[in-house]
Formats: structure tokens, sequence, C-alpha cells
């Protein structure tokens, strides 16, 4: 292994009297992929703002590799000091970095380069951001949350596009699917300190998991311990014997070094009021179409919900995925077509923007409407025991909701849904800013939900655990609805168009600034090369002739419930031959280039 070109080490920094890092240390080497985990307000932004070199630690040892170039992408980015997002994404050019590659970034990413910062939404300007530390090029890149504010076509053109990244990655990250993709590595965050595993995000919580258990139960012993001791202090210490002291001295350390433990964050007691059941029918739409100008968002699409039903709702941002769930739940009228809605339905929804909590409100107010109490599952419970349930300290009781970090947002909007009778939950984008722990809880509690579901994420772990089925943007107002979660999309699919279309558009391009080779010293393909350049073509059309006919295959919906074996076999075979595809049409690009080359020297 390559030596380190990024240390962070023994690195202290206290808040308002208050430690956030007691310890805490971090080591890149070149090419190293490493995410940073740990919950909310643990100081991971911070540990990764030490590392950029932003703030800097009360005390502790910072170092990076001389000549080496670092780029950091914050939760927040400001581009208010540039005209233009074309000018932000220039301005973290080096002297040998080109325009072109700022041009080509904003282009995929969906930018002209003309945008007013002003005028952009949150997802633009990640996108602009994103534009800004990749165009450099750089040793090490320092992503705090990426991809906030993507779809799901940006969050998998993002995967690939730092899957071929030669610089160092250290990724803060709530996607899950995102962190199992690109760590190798994974530094663990917790009570100021930090763990690291030599592998990646995949296997991290069974890791964890062990070493909560190893803690717990060492505390638990040291507890045993002190509780003996003290039994024994109070039965009488004979102060003249120089046994009896040191015991004492021993008894006063064991309580010095319990005094000194941070005790693990806990957990947020998530429980969901339920309401009667619904009738059988949630919702259903026949042929419904809905257009806002000349731009066509839904057309002919007909569906039917029962209760019980999971359906997530995916596709790029602005497909219209709002006015789809609007549209089913009777709050917007089609165009054409019908929409009838169940009996007995109590909805519960939570919307993405938070747009629905006052700013000036206190949290026990939002939580209450005025009292002092909160109806949980049909008992009344103190607002401030509600509050802890969701990991708030009593005295934020009246913090203005205007004054909450985004994750406390959504802490606060998940207890004030959950406390309302429902058997229709509405979700729009209820990941967002929940820590890692949060979603695990959520995930468990809307699967032992007995009510509906309909949920609107880009978070493809989140999709895969919790919903039945998915309906999917297909462009030009086109949705069709697949069985399972996200993964049995894609294999039923083919896979996710709209990122095909940008990999395969830009794997050209990649592959050229990778594997041109330096001028040859021989001045023809080698045999080898020659056999595989004459056989490729073929190989090329074989594979895709076989993944059509799997795709036909899979398209068939009576093939699961009839054959499950025989959909498994299929599918596997077409993850392969997309696979082996990809492979084959790499290995000619590469090979045309190498004859290009060599012909024109």
């Amino acid at each position: 292994m390559s030596p380190p070109i990024l240390i962070l080490r023994d690195n202290h920094l206290t808040f308002g009297g208050t430690p956030l890092l007691e310890g805490a240390e971090l080591s890149v080497s070149q090419g190293e992929r490493l995410c940073l985990v740990g919950r909310n307000g643990s100081g991971k932004s911070t540990l990764l703002k030490i590392a950029a070199g932003l703030i800097e630690a009360d005390q502790g040892e910072y170092f990076v590799q001389p000549g080496v170039t670092l780029r950091y992408l914050a939760q927040e980015p400001d581009l208010s000091d540039h005209a233009s997002t074309l000018a932000y994404v220039r301005s973290g050019l080096g002297p040998g970095d080109t325009e072109f590659r700022a041009l080509y970034l904003l282009q995929q990413l969906g930018l002209t380069g003309d945008e007013e910062p002003a005028q952009l939404s949150g997802g633009e300007a990640r996108r602009a951001a994103l534009a800004h530390v990749l165009a450099p090029s750089p040793d090490i890149l320092l992503l705090d949350e990426p991809t906030n504010h993507l779809d799901l076509p940006a969050i998998e053109w993002l995967e690939s596009e730092l899957r071929d990244q030669r610089a160092a990655l250290v990724i803060i990250s709530h996607d899950r699917r995102f962190l199992e993709n690109l760590s190798k590595v994974t530094t663990w965050l917790e009570a100021g300190l930090t763990r690291r595993l030599d592998k990646g995000f995949s296997e991290f919580e069974t890791w964890r998991d062990n070493i909560v258990d190893q803690e717990e139960r060492a505390r638990h012993e040291l507890n045993r311990k002190i509780a003996a001791e003290t039994v024994w202090l109070r039965q009488g210490v004979k102060a003249r014997r120089t046994r009896n002291q040191g015991r004492l001295r021993a008894l006063y350390a064991l309580r010095k070094v319990r005094g000194e433990q941070r005790s693990q964050t806990g957990n947020v007691n998530l429980a969901v009021t339920a309401a009667p059941n619904s009738g059988k029918l949630v919702t259903e739409a026949k042929s419904i179409s809905k257009s806002f100008g000349d731009t066509c968002v839904i057309r002919d699409f007909s569906t039917r919900l029962q209760r019980g039903d999971r359906i997530g709702l995916i596709g790029p941002n602005g497909a219209g995925k709002t006015t789809l769930l609007n549209l089913l739940m009777g709050a917007l009228a089609p165009d054409e077509g019908t929409v009838r809605l169940g009996t007995n339905l109590e909805m519960v929804s939570l919307d993405q923007k938070r747009d629905s909590l006052d700013p000036d409100c206190t949290l026990a107010h939002t939580l209450t409407g005025g009292g002092d109490s909160v109806t949980v599952q049909g008992k009344s419970k103190h607002v401030i025991g509600y509050m802890k349930d969701f990991l708030f300290a009593p005295n934020q009781a009246s913090t203005p909701v205007g004054a909450l970090s985004g994750g406390e947002r959504g802490r606060l909007m998940l207890a004030r849904a959950l406390a309302r009778p429902s058997n229709l939950l509405v979700l729009d984008e209820p990941t967002n800013d929940l820590d890692l722990e949060t979603l695990e809880l959520l995930q468990e509690m809307l699967s032992e939900y007995a009510g509906t579901i309909l949920l609107v994420s880009h978070d493809r772990d989140f999709l895969d655990r919790v919903v039945t089925s998915v309906i999917a943007a297909e462009g030009a107002g086109i949705w069709t609805e697949y069985a399972g979660g996200y993964s049995d999309m894609l294999l039923q699919r083919g896979a996710d168009r709209d990122v095909r279309a940008v990999v395969k558009e830009t794997r050209p391009r990649r592959i050229a600034a990778k594997t041109a080779p330096a001028p040859a010293s021989k001045r023809k393909l080698s045999f080898r090369d020659k056999h595989a350049l004459d056989k490729l073509p073929a190989r090329v059309e074989a594979l895709q002739a076989e993944i059509g006919a799997l795709q036909k295959k899979l398209a068939d919906p009576t093939l699961y419930g009839s054959d499950p074996s025989a959909f498994e076999k299929n599918a596997t075979r077409l993850a392969v031959a997309e696979t082996e595809l990809s492979i084959a049409e790499d290995d000619w690009i590469r090979l045309e280039m190498l004859r290009e080359e060599l012909e024109g020297a």
C-alpha cells in the first residue's frame, strides 16, 4: 500500500464548551476510496473541513504531501461571487487544466454554463458545484453529501464518473448504494473518535454492531465492578490500612473512567399511529393525462392501488413525480381520464421541501399545535418525552424551527406525521437529511406498516427495501409500472435508459483520455490484437442480440409467477451479458484507436 498523502492525527475540537472531536484521525493514500460515516452531529463535516484546510483543530497533526491538490465539495456550495455557472467552474481550474473539461461536465450535468447563480435551484447549484470540483482532476476529492438534490440518472452518472477518477476519494453520504458501489475503506466517527475498517461500506454495519456489542459488555462489567466496590465503601473504610486506601483510590479511578466515557447516541423511536383499515381499493386511475402548456408530463397512464401496496415513484427531476402523486391522491384533476379514490382513507403526507413547517414556530408548538402533549397510538404523551423519542433535547422545545439543522427538520417532519392516525402514507423524499441509523429504523417501521404507502425517492437502497412495485418515468410523459424494487425494475427494463445514454455517450471520451497509448515504437498491431479486432464486431453484435432476447423474455409479466427459476436464470445472464458487452465495446474502441494511430504514424 502506498504511503498516505493526507494525514489527520489526534485531532481535538470543541464548540461552545462541548467536545466534538476527541482524537479523531483520518489517513488517505493515493487513489484510495474512503467513506466517512457517523450519526448526524457526530462531526463528519467538521472533520472533512479540517482535511480541506478550511478550519483548524484545537490540537492535532495535519499533513498534506507537498504538491498534492485537494478539492472540497461543501454540503451547501456558495456561488454568489460568480456571474455564471461557467465562471464558477472556471474558478476551480488550475494552470494545467482545460476549459473543455469544465464545459463537458456542465453539459453532462444538464447545465449550459450561462445560468445565474442567484436563479439556481438546490439541485442545479449542486450540479455546478460537482463540475467545479471534478473539472481540475485533483489528487484528493473531499465530497460532503455529493448526491443531495440529485435525481437518479445524475446519481448514477456521478458514480460512473467517480469510478473513472484517479483521485483519492473521501465521501460523506447517506446514500447506502452510492457508498457500497464506490468505497473500499470505511472510517467511522463516533463519540469524537474514529475507527478504520479496510473494507467498503457493505461490510461496515456488521463490523460496527460487533464493536457496539463488545463495548456494551465492557461497560456492563465496569458498572458491576463499580457497584460492588461501592457496597464495600458503604460498609466503612479503615483509613489506617494502606490496602484499603489503595482500593479506595482504585474505585475513584473506575468512576473517573466511567464519567469520561461518551455513551452511544440513542436511536430514534419510530412508531406510527394506525387508523382503521381503508377499503380494499385505495385509488384507481384510468387513462389519465396531464399537461402544463405544451409539456405533457403524464400521458394515458392507468394503475390500480390496493390496500397494503407499497408503490415507489421514480424518474428524473422535472419528470412529473409530484404531479402524478397529486393526481393519484385526488389533489389535482387530470386533463383526460378519471381517478377514483377508495373509502375510509386517512392520509398523512410528508412533503419534500418541508414547506409546511413554519420557521418562526417553536419545535414544541409544531408538534402539539399549542398544548403540552401529543396523542400517539391513542395515548397522550408529554411533548418533551415525544421529542426525546426523536433525539431532541428538552431545552430545544422553545427553539424556532428555522434554527434547526436539515437532519433535525427531517426528524421533526417524521415526528409530526407519524403522530397522526393514518392508513395511507404519502412520502415525498422522506430520506432527505436522515442519517443511516434513522434510515434503517424508518425502513423497519414502513415494512411493518399495515396501510398503503406511496413513496417518491431517489434512494435506490431504500426503494429496494420498502416498495413492492415501481412506477417509472420513461420520457415524453410515459410511465410504466414494474413489479418489485428498483433493482428488479432495472432487470425487467434492461437498465435505466437515461443513465445508459449518458454513459454510452461519454465512454469513448473517457477511454481516449485514459488509455490513448504513447507514440508506439512498432508500426503494426500484434497478431493477438489483429485477431481480437477482427472478432470483436461480431461478438458485440451477438451480445446485443442476446441482451435483446433476454429483455424480451423478462418483459413477460407471467414469467416470474409461472417459472421463478427461469426468471432468475435469465436475469442473472442478462447482467453478465451487459457486463461482457461493455468490456467488448471498450476493447473495440481501444484497438480501433490504436490501429488508427499506428496507421497515421
